[in-house]
């Protein structure tokens, strides 16, 4: 909903702008002043962005606009290379939606992007915050975008009591509420940029805050205890067995997970499935052989559950039907630093890569 009431900026959106203009953060890609943002990097960055770090993302942006520098080159590239490039940033299911997005406006809006929330939200991969981001930043239109870091700074403006995730749609009215009609984009990367660097989880830094003046929590002295959370349940355990199958001259099977469901479409160690109870995973291996159980094991924790794999070795000879099936791909060793594998896959080839022995067990698969 556009903001049409407010004729004058409040004392916090001057406040915030003029500090803005004094401190902003140089990030690869925003857009110098008095430049106009471009919505391709706006939307690629906002994608990558989400549940994840700054200083996580600037290498792997550099990378995407250096191989790809437009919504056309994008939508061209291959599944498998977008794949491949953001192997290790993590929710796969972005970098499918990226390129879904691309190939969607490039075919069904000539290379160019809505410049509402509304429609924004109607593409693949862009929901409610990262459709109001894009439109505030890259089309300037008068949208509260509200991340964790605007979150934690408006939780403490007003000393907000409900926690999170109860007291988000208040949040989010009382940004409208401040959105200035001008320069709705800067004031939303104002509002990000000291979450991110002022009005931080600990220690925020309250002396030098340019709402200070107006900060509930600060003058009360609880700032570092907002934004309130509700408490958290502990995320379940799942267990696998990850089959590390080399041929003769050194090769290692690859195989390529399914395209819906978590990391589609990623290349993987092949496995059991995760399931809940520990298993003998050496029954769902791709082939028969003889199995060596690795001494380490691997956990590794996604955004609902925790998984922990044991590791079967073997080598063999005879690769019989899997060189007829299209997700299999043998890989030498040193090409695996350039396949589309996920983090929890590399933390096996990591193990795998340890000196750590195999414990004497043998079974037949």
């Amino acid at each position: 909903m556009h903001r049409q009431d407010q004729l004058e900026p409040s004392p916090v959106s001057l406040s915030l702008l003029h500090w803005y203009d004094r401190h902003r953060r140089t990030l690869p890609w925003r857009a110098a002043p008095g430049q106009r943002p471009d919505p391709y990097v706006v939307w690629l960055s906002e994608i990558m962005l989400q549940q994840t770090t700054v200083a996580a993302v600037a290498p792997y942006f550099c990378n995407f606009v250096t191989r790809w520098p437009t919504l056309a080159a994008l939508a061209e590239a291959p599944l498998e290379d977008i794949l491949q490039a953001w192997a290790g940033l993590g929710y796969y299911a972005r970098a499918r939606n990226l390129h879904r997005c691309a190939s969607l406006l490039s075919k069904g809006r000539g290379g160019r992007f809505p410049a509402t929330a509304e429609e924004l939200e109607q593409l693949p991969g862009i929901g409610p915050y990262t459709a109001s981001a894009i439109a505030a930043i890259a089309f300037d239109q008068p949208e509260a975008a509200v991340d964790g870091n605007v979150e934690r700074v408006i939780s403490r403006l007003y000393a907000i009591q409900r926690p999170l995730p109860e007291a988000k749609s208040e949040i989010k009215n009382l940004v409208r509420a401040l959105v200035p009609l001008d320069r709705p984009g800067d004031f939303a990367q104002a509002l990000m940029d000291l979450g991110a660097t002022v009005c931080t989880p600990r220690s925020p830094g309250c002396n030098v805050c340019p709402l200070g003046f107006g900060c509930v929590a600060s003058k009360s002295g609880i700032a570092e205890t907002l934004p309130l959370k509700s408490a958290r349940q502990r995320r379940p355990l799942r267990y696998g067995t990850a089959f590390w199958i080399e041929r003769a001259d050194g090769a290692v099977l690859l195989r390529r997970r399914p395209e819906k469901g978590l990391l589609g479409g990623m290349m993987e160690i092949p496995s059991s499935d995760w399931r809940a109870e520990r298993s003998h995973g050496e029954d769902e291996a791709p082939l028969k052989a003889s199995w060596n159980k690795h001494a380490g094991r691997i956990e590794h924790t996604f955004t609902h559950f925790h998984l922990i794999l044991e590791i079967w070795k073997s080598s063999i000879i005879e690769t019989g039907e899997l060189l007829t099936d299209g997700h299999f791909r043998w890989v030498m060793p040193e090409d695996l630093s350039a396949e589309a594998l996920p983090s929890v896959m590399r933390k096996i080839v990591a193990a795998v890569d340890s000196p750590k022995p195999l414990l004497e067990r043998t079974v037949s698969s």
